[in-house]
């Protein structure tokens, strides 16, 4: 997330919200933000969502994540908040919607929706 300059803004029990700037550096040739820039952060955003709800001394790991590019991204920066849709011991349905960030617009760009696993930190 450093690479991206990619920050938390939110977070809350299931949910998180992630920002990152929009910046030629994460640009596709077109001058829009990149698809890669965009899964990041909706992929980060939703397994932090997930790992609100674990233990302390758990992580998750993203088994399956799939995304919808829905519009170009434009503007000043991205905004992406994942959710948990549906919790459980082994597997966790998160969410992720990604709106691009201009003075004067908010537009959706992605939705992403996956699988966390829980898994235990410790010694290996």
């Amino acid at each position: 997330m450093q690479t991206l300059n990619a920050h938390i803004d939110e977070v809350a029990q299931g949910q998180v919200v992630i920002c990152a700037p929009l910046q030629a550096a994460s640009s596709q040739q077109h001058g829009y933000g990149h698809a890669g820039l965009t899964f990041s952060i909706g992929d980060s955003a939703a397994g932090y969502s997930a790992l609100t709800l674990m233990p302390p001394d758990h992580e998750v790991m993203t088994a399956e994540i799939k995304i919808n590019l829905l519009a170009p991204a434009r503007g000043d920066h991205l905004r992406a908040t994942g959710r948990v849709i549906k919790p459980g011991r082994r597997l966790i349905v998160v969410s992720a919607e990604v709106h691009a960030i201009a003075a004067d617009s908010e537009t959706l760009v992605a939705v992403l929706m996956g699988t966390m696993v829980p898994v235990a930190s410790g010694p290996t």
